[in-house]
């Protein structure tokens, strides 16, 4: 346990968009994070990317999921729509392996994906203006009241989405958990840079497929509240 003595003088640590949950690599997971060419290196993280090289295609819409989780459902999606680029960011090692290998099984060429943390990637790596679409679908909710200035959503968060959206491009938002929802949507009408899609929240949803998450919240009883809010 961190030890709080003393701690007033030290200096406020920087948000970042995940805690690091490593978890055990299969030997597939291992083989696929070290051989697939659709994962983007460490190496690669400190300048901007060329978006069109990277996926090798001009003219294409672009959606970046943040924390994909075991990926199934952002497979999913890039499979159902293969005109469209689809570039994931997941800390969570064993998931970014689970979905490489799914790409590798389906044959999916229009996926890239990284482990890293996406304030970071976002600030340095991505060109402004050149996403269609940004998702955060069941972030962690962090319950508690005194851990609520973890949550990802955040006004400084959306914030630097807004910069690397296009003009009318989509920030797409889900959870399962209606005191989250509702810090959700005072960020978001709160943000100058957005209009929200729809009075309100989204009902039945045809702009994403369904995830594990979401199955285990309906399984325990709770509601699902989707945000789709546009770019100014």
């Amino acid at each position: 346990m961190e030890n709080t003595e003393n701690n007033s003088n030290r200096p406020l640590r920087a948000i970042r968009s995940f805690v690091k949950r490593e978890g055990r690599l299969t030997k597939g997971q291992e083989r696929i994070l070290a051989e697939s060419p659709y994962l983007i290196t460490h190496d690669k993280v400190d300048g901007l990317w060329d978006l069109d090289a990277l996926f090798g295609r001009t003219g294409t819409p672009r959606t970046l999921e943040i924390g994909f989780g075991d990926g199934m459902s952002f497979s999913n999606m890039a499979e159902a729509d293969p005109m469209r680029d689809f570039l994931g960011l997941e800390v969570h090692r064993p998931g970014v392996g689970r979905l490489l290998l799914d790409v590798e099984a389906r044959d999916l060429k229009n996926i890239r994906a990284i482990d890293y943390d996406a304030v970071h990637i976002l600030k340095n790596c991505i060109p402004d203006g050149s996403l269609e679409c940004v998702q955060v679908f069941f972030p962690d909710p962090w319950h508690k009241k005194k851990h609520n200035k973890r949550r990802i959503i955040q006004p400084e968060f959306v914030a630097l989405i807004a910069q690397k959206l296009q003009k009318g491009g989509r920030l797409c938002l889900a959870t399962d958990w209606e005191p989250y929802a509702e810090h959700m949507m005072e960020v978001m009408q709160a943000a100058p840079d957005y209009e929200n899609s729809v009075e309100g929240f989204v009902e039945n949803p045809t702009h994403r497929l369904p995830t594990k998450f979401e199955a285990r919240g309906i399984r325990l009883g709770h509601g699902v509240w989707d945000l789709v809010f546009l770019k100014k």
